[in-house]
This record gives C-alpha cells, structure tokens and sequence, in this order.
C-alpha cells in the first residue's frame, strides 16, 4: 500500500497561517482534500498523513475533522504549544483522538535555535512518548546538533525528521548537513522523510541535483528508517505533485522491490500507525 507521508489542507480564511503570504503566489489559495483526490488516484496512494501547517490548536481540530470526513486521511500530525505549563494534559487531550498520530512543533520558525535543548519542552516529550505519538521535527540543518540531544535524552520517542531537516541544496552544499545527519542516523528511534526536497533545490532543479542528498539520506537511514512525502502543496512552488513523485520514482528505482515497498508506505504504516492500533487499511 502506497502512503503520502507527508500533506497539508489549509483554508486562508482560517488566518492563523502566518507564514502563509500572497507572494507565495501558486499556494496562497484554499487546498482540500478534493484538490489531492486525482493525485492520490493518478500514482496508486490509498492513504495519507495529513501533517499540521499553523501553530494552533485550532488548526488541528480542523485537520482531524477533515480527517474524519475523508477515510484517505489515515493519520493527523498536529500541533499543541510544547512550552505550556499544561503541555502533559493537552497532549492527553489531543491523543483521545485515534486519529492524531504525532505532533509538530515548528522548530524551524522560532527565534531561540537552541529551544530543542530547553527543559521547558521535556514534559511535552515525556507525554508525546507515552501517548505512542510520533514528534515530527520540523528543522533545519543548524538545529539538527539540538535535535540529537533531544533523541538521547528520551530514547523510545519516535522522531521523524521532516524534509531531511531542508539541506541547502540550490547551493550544492552537503556539508556540514552530510556530518550532522550521519551523527542523528545513529540514533535508531529516528527516522527521514524524503519530502520537501524540491523546494530547497531551485528554480530547473533536476533528478541528478538531487540524487547526492536522496542517497545520503538513503545511505544515512537505510530503507527501513525512510518515508516518502509529497509535501503538497507547498509542493506546487517547485514544479508539483507529479512531477516530485516521478522523481522519487526514478531516485529509488535502483533498489529492491520490498525497500522501495517500504519507502514509500510500509515505513509509515508502521512508524505512524502501529502504535496508535491504526492500520492503513
């Protein structure tokens, strides 16, 4: 079974998409699961993660009921505010939904680099562990040294890496990425989405801009610690959902049937579904 690791639905009106401007031009405009309907239909994808894109509790209750209106819709990364003096119980909270799956706080917007360190998220981590969710990290390369402290500090917290932490690849620079990656890959509760990648390659980018950091990640992670995503819509701003996925098709093509099998959906069943008694089917 084919997953979507990784997709967004927002509707503007919402207003509590800051980062979301008219001069993202393509995708300043409302996407539903409707819009993903002949995607998901054109390259065999029976289920999806449906991943938060605000930094609101309001915007999740909006995820888990798109969630639970459209059965594509297998799991919902959602958000809660990790510094809260009651992060344990809205966590509890938002976990009384089988549907939500994981939480993502939105390392790569917030001004202290170092928050990943900061003692006033552990009871967020603690409780996202025990509610058998998923902590998506949403960084870039500079945090991924704090995001390794995170992974010590609380071993049996499943961590996926969102975008491959968005490698500066319209620069063509694998360092100090490459090292800081291979560092976090030894830690075996985390685990790489390839996702997110084309928007950090440029304008014209190619399959051959990309194969150095898909096979670092590959080569990192291995094929059974890698999901694949479509980061739709954001997806839109670097050539779209088809062709990002063709180009996935042909970056994987080299390997057996049964890793590319779990690339693209097994991994994600069992990392975000397993544990919440979700199954894709």
């Amino acid at each position: 079974m084919r997953i979507d690791a990784h997709h967004h639905v927002w509707r503007v009106a919402r207003g509590d998409y800051g980062w979301l401007t008219p001069d993202l031009g393509p995708i300043h405009r409302d996407f539903g699961m409707d819009d993903l309907a002949p995607f998901l239909a054109r390259h065999g994808i029976a289920g999806t993660i449906l991943v938060q894109a605000a930094p609101t509790e309001a915007e999740t209750a909006f995820l888990l009921e798109t969630a639970e209106a459209h059965p594509a819709v297998l799991g919902v990364v959602g958000w809660t505010d990790f510094e809260a003096q009651d992060a344990g119980a809205a966590v509890a909270r938002l976990a009384g939904s089988s549907l939500l799956v994981g939480l993502r706080p939105m390392v790569q917007d917030i001004p202290d680099d170092g928050w990943l360190a900061s003692p006033r998220i552990t009871p967020a981590l603690a409780a996202t562990e025990a509610q058998g969710l998923v902590f998506d990290a949403l960084v870039l390369p500079r945090h991924l040294r704090h995001l390794i402290g995170v992974a010590d500090r609380h071993p049996g917290l499943p961590i996926v890496l969102d975008h491959g932490a968005k490698p500066r690849i319209a620069e063509g620079l694998l360092d100090p990425w490459r090292d800081d990656l291979r560092a976090l890959a030894r830690r075996p509760n985390v685990t790489c989405k390839l996702s997110g990648l084309v928007t950090e390659a440029g304008a014209g980018w190619t399959v051959e801009r990309l194969r150095p950091y898909v096979q670092e990640i590959l080569d990192c992670f291995g094929p059974g610690r890698v999901l694949w995503g479509s980061d739709w819509p954001v997806v839109d701003l670097a050539g779209g959902y088809d062709r990002w996925a063709e180009a996935a098709d042909a970056l994987l093509a080299g390997l057996p049937a049964a890793d590319r099998a779990a690339i693209l959906g097994g991994n994600a069943a069992r990392i975000y579904l397993a544990k919440r008694g979700r199954t894709p089917c």
